[in-house]
């Protein structure tokens, strides 16, 4: 009978254990660390707290990642209410770059917007933009992370070459009109697989916000 019947039988014989309750006393294993042999009534007692601590472990990594999302939406709704009372596109976009850069530690901030733009406007977010970057803009389904920023929008940013990871949001409502760029001198800042919900509630956020100010198509 070999190691996997034997363990079959215990599964399937409970009373076993009661019958040669003096059988199981006398039986010592190896202790799981190393050492003497112990009980294997101890044994069990040694996984059983193994268990209970890696259960406490992620019951605190639950509560901490918690905490963490309720920052963030503490942070998203103050950003909300700032732009909601921004008057203009150039104070819409101020906020919105004071929010990511003081509330979520975002080193740099930029923006490009196209389409129908307002009149007499001089600000740097309305420069042109390539025919290649509009398209990649428009077929974005989420954003993107990354440590090569899409065609030239590296240039955006001041000190850029020094950048090490970028992220890239869509910016639109009913069409795509521009995009929203991050980027960070550390490369595991934005990473490609990283989680993704709260840029996109932040791309929202900023097209409603921006759009309010554009003229319409």
């Amino acid at each position: 009978m070999d190691a996997k019947a034997v363990a079959e039988y215990l599964k399937q014989n409970p009373k076993f254990f009661e019958e040669y309750a003096d059988v199981i006393a006398e039986i010592f294993v190896p202790h799981p660390h190393g050492g003497h042999a112990i009980p294997i009534a101890e044994r069990q007692i040694v996984t059983l707290r193994e268990k209970n601590g890696e259960l406490e472990s992620r019951l605190r990594e639950l509560v901490r990642f918690g905490a963490d999302n309720d920052q963030i939406s503490e942070k998203l709704h103050r950003s909300t209410l700032a732009l909601f009372a921004a008057p203009d596109l150039e104070t819409t976009l101020a906020v919105l770059y004071h929010s990511l850069e003081a509330d979520f530690g975002v080193p740099r901030v930029a923006s490009r917007l196209w389409g129908r733009v307002p009149e007499q406007s001089y600000l740097p977010e309305l420069a042109a933009t390539s025919h290649e970057l509009r398209e990649y803009a428009d077929q974005m389904g989420a954003p993107y992370c990354g440590p090569v920023a899409p065609f030239e929008s590296r240039d955006w940013f001041e000190g850029g070459e020094g950048c090490q990871s970028f992220a890239v949001l869509p910016l639109r409502t009913a069409q795509t009109f521009g995009l929203l760029g991050l980027a960070s001198d550390d490369a595991q800042r934005f990473y490609p697989g990283m989680g993704t919900v709260y840029l996109t509630r932040l791309a929202e956020l900023a097209s409603v916000a921006t759009a309010r100010y554009l003229p319409p198509v």
